[in-house]
């Protein structure tokens, strides 16, 4: 698995470094244009599709106009671990042939627990021997405004206490079924280590709503998982957002990820 992600690292690195990218970043006040600047005419390349599988579930938005085939053998070509087949087959019961270029088999999650249940299902056909302890989470304070923080998190219990984000005077419980389950945290009502966040992202919540962009959201997690990718800078980021900030971190986030895909 290494050797084949140093393939992978090494052949990326060279494409980069020959591709021209806007080296700086839009500016948060310039909202989402900068970062997705474009997009509407983007096809990926298969080099620029191993560089999304490097960056993890923040590169979705830049995979949603390529064909879901092309991206399905760009990740393929990359060795990824988990390609989209797989995903289908294993979250959907369905063989990517069969999917149309919309990727729209009638299967869209609206809640991160059935978005964990799907995610679970690939971990556990690739192997996963935990693969319950991964779960798919948000926080939706800025959906309103048109954003969601999502995260993959790695959590050793099935129930939970823990302080409420939003009072922190208040220690709560929550189990698998209960909606705030499905958000992360960092420690419990005691103190202790709770969640480790292995990947992150923030996205307009335009650019997950569709079948093929899930699909594509629990593949890149997969890859994650497996490839044991850890993201400590969530936390500081999770903490702005709840303050307003959801903007600025879209956007810095998106900009990133677009200049190391070398788009």
């Amino acid at each position: 698995m290494k050797a084949r992600m140093i393939v992978v690292i090494t052949t990326v690195g060279i494409f980069l470094a020959c591709a021209a990218p806007n080296q700086q970043g839009p500016s948060p006040e310039h909202g989402m244009s900068s970062a997705l600047q474009g997009l509407a005419h983007l096809v990926l390349s298969p080099l620029q599709i191993a560089a999304g599988l490097l960056e993890g579930i923040a590169s979705v938005p830049y995979f949603l106009t390529t064909s879901i085939h092309e991206v399905n053998r760009g990740m393929v070509e990359a060795q990824a671990q988990v390609a989209l087949d797989d995903t289908y087959e294993a979250a959907y019961g369905t063989k990517l042939t069969d999917v149309p270029e919309s990727g729209d088999t009638g299967e869209v999650f609206r809640r991160m627990k059935h978005a964990t249940e799907s995610f679970q299902k690939v971990l556990k056909t690739y192997g996963i021997h935990d693969a319950e302890r991964y779960i798919l989470t948000s926080i939706d304070t800025a959906n309103k405004e048109g954003f969601t923080l999502f995260a993959v998190v790695y959590r050793p219990a099935d129930s939970i206490q823990v302080f409420d984000k939003y009072n922190p005077s208040s220690a709560r419980n929550f189990e698998k079924q209960d909606r705030l389950f499905y958000e992360p945290f960092q420690k419990d009502a005691n103190g202790r280590t709770l969640d480790e966040i292995v990947d992150w992202a923030a996205m307009p919540r335009e650019d997950i709503k569709t079948q093929k962009a899930q699909a594509i959201l629990i593949t890149l997690a997969a890859n994650s998982v497996i490839e044991g990718k850890k993201s400590p800078d969530y936390w500081e980021n999770e903490r702005r957002w709840i303050a307003g900030q959801f903007r600025e971190i879209t956007n810095a986030r998106l900009a990133a990820v677009r200049n190391r895909m070398g788009l």
